[in-house]
C-alpha cells in the first residue's frame, strides 16, 4: 500500500495588499509545496511595522481572486493578517508554514524594523510558525519577480524540512534582474536613512511634509546583507524578535541606582543572560 503523504499548510500574508504582483508570484510557488491559505490588507500597508488595529473593528472576508486558492482580505495591518489567519482560518491548530511578500523593495538592514511585510513573518514566528519574509528590490508595481522562485521554492523546501531555531525566522531579500549568482547567509548591514522631511504648502498656505531621505552603509563588511544584494547575491539573514541586548547585561548590573527600598535596604539589580550567551 503507498503511504499516504500529508501536504504542508501554508500561511501567505504580505503588507502590499492582496491585489499585488508580489504576493501572487509567492502564492504561486507555495501551490507547488503544499495547501495555502491567503490572508493579506486589502489595500497597501507598508511601513506599518509591528503595527496592530485595536481602536476600531477589523473587516474580513473571503473573496475569489485566483481559482483554487483560499483568500482573504482584511481591512487591518499584516501582523493582523496573521493573528487572523491562525486564529479564524487555521483555529488554533498552526499552519507549517508562513511565507510573507514578494515585497516590492527591499527589507535588507535597519529596514527589517519598519517593514511590514517582515512583521508578519515575525508574528508567525512569535506563533512558534516556521516564519519566512521575501522581498526584491524593484518597487515598480508590475514587478518581474520570475528570478525569484526557483530560490524561494528551495528555501521553503529546506525550511519545512529542518525547521528553525526557536524565535527565528528568515530574512530574504533578492537583486533585481535575472543574473543571481547564488545565496548568501548573512548579518544585517550596519546602515541607515539620512531622512528629509520635504515642505511644501497646501492651497491655504499651511506646511505639509513628505518623508524622503537617502539610504545610507557605514558597514564595509563582505558578510552583510547590503554587501550580498549589492553583489548579485540572494541574502539570508536568520532574524530574532527577542531585542534584549544581551552584551549590555552585565555593564547596567555595575551600574548603582541609588534607590532605598522601605527598610533602607537597597535592592539588587541582578539580571542573568540566557544559558550560552556570552556577556563580554
Amino acid at each position: 500500500m503507498t503511504k499516504q503523504v500529508t501536504k504542508p499548510n501554508i500561511l501567505v500574508v504580505n503588507d502590499d495588499g492582496i491585489t499585488a504582483t508580489g504576493i501572487k508570484n509567492l502564492m504561486e510557488v507555495m501551490q507547488e509545496l503544499g495547501n495555502v491559505v491567503v490572508v493579506a490588507p486589502d489595500s497597501p500597508q507598508s511601513g506599518m511595522g509591528h503595527a496592530i488595529t485595536i481602536g476600531k473593528p477589523i473587516r474580513f472576508d473571503k473573496v475569489d481572486l485566483y481559482a483554487g486558492v483560499e483568500m482573504y482580505k482584511c481591512s487591518g495591518t499584516p501582523v493582523d493578517c496573521v493573528k487572523l489567519g491562525v486564529n479564524k482560518i487555521f483555529k488554533g491548530k498552526k499552519p507549517d508554514l508562513c511565507v510573507s511578500g514578494i515585497n516590492h523593495g527591499l527589507n535588507n538592514s535597519i529596514n527589517v524594523l519598519y517593514s511590514g511585510t517582515m512583521s508578519a513573518a515575525v508574528e508567525g514566528a512569535i506563533e512558534k510558525i516556521p516564519s519566512i519574509g521575501f522581498s526584491l528590490d524593484d518597487f515598480a508595481a508590475d514587478a518581474d519577480f520570475s528570478h525569484t522562485k526557483k530560490y524561494i521554492k528551495s528555501i521553503c523546501e529546506q525550511v519545512l524540512a529542518n525547521g528553525l531555531p526557536e524565535g527565528t525566522l528568515l530574512n530574504v531579500n533578492f537583486p533585481k534582474g535575472n543574473q543571481l549568482k547564488g545565496i548568501k547567509i548573512c548579518r544585517q548591514a550596519n546602515a541607515k536613512w539620512m531622512e528629509e522631511f520635504d515642505e511644501r504648502r497646501d492651497p491655504y498656505q499651511r506646511p505639509y511634509y513628505w518623508l524622503t531621505g537617502v539610504f545610507e552603509n557605514f558597514d564595509k563588511g563582505e558578510d552583510t546583507d547590503v554587501w550580498a544584494l549589492e553583489h548579485n547575491f540572494v541574502s539570508i539573514v536568520p532574524v530574532q524578535f527577542d531585542l534584549t541586548a544581551h552584551h549590555a547585561i552585565q555593564a547596567l548590573n555595575s551600574w548603582d541606582f541609588g534607590i532605598k527600598t522601605a527598610n533602607g535596604n537597597g535592592a539588587p539589580n541582578k539580571t542573568s543572560a540566557p544559558d550560552g550567551v556570552n556577556l563580554g
